[in-house]
């Protein structure tokens, strides 16, 4: 890499690994609606507040892609309302049983019932960060 291009004497270029990749974007640019959204009637974006899934890497700050098309799969991160208050935890579910798990040892998981007003809003697809 030559460092002179500040001073405007040459002209140089970062290697990176993926040139011709990065060229075809730049050529077209790219739609983070097209890559990141697959059913954009029922994508929303919500910002995450806490730090319930810091071990996910799901920061205070952190916005979601959250879809509400997708069935919540054991092992999917979720937005749960759980007693009127929208909640981000792991989810999982067996035979007998439903638990929201929180990504923080911190908190405890969340055991859900029949007597519990629990709804799954939808399932995160995405994590947009600050870096």
């Amino acid at each position: 890499m030559e460092v002179e291009k500040f001073l405007g004497e040459k002209e140089s270029s970062v290697p990176m690994g993926f040139a011709a990749a990065a060229d075809d974007h730049m050529q077209r640019g790219i739609d983070l609606n097209e890559q990141l959204i697959g059913n954009r009637h029922s994508t929303y974006f919500m910002r995450v507040t806490g730090n319930s899934m810091v071990d996910a890497s799901i920061c205070n700050g952190d916005i979601v892609i959250v879809d509400r098309s997708i069935k919540a799969d054991n092992g999917k991160v979720v937005i749960a309302v759980l007693d009127g208050e929208m909640l981000i935890r792991r989810f999982e579910k067996t035979l007998n049983r439903m638990r929201l798990i929180p990504e923080t040892a911190r908190l405890s998981p969340i055991e859900v019932n029949e007597f519990t007003d629990c709804v799954i809003w939808g399932v995160v697809t995405y994590v947009i960060k600050n870096v």
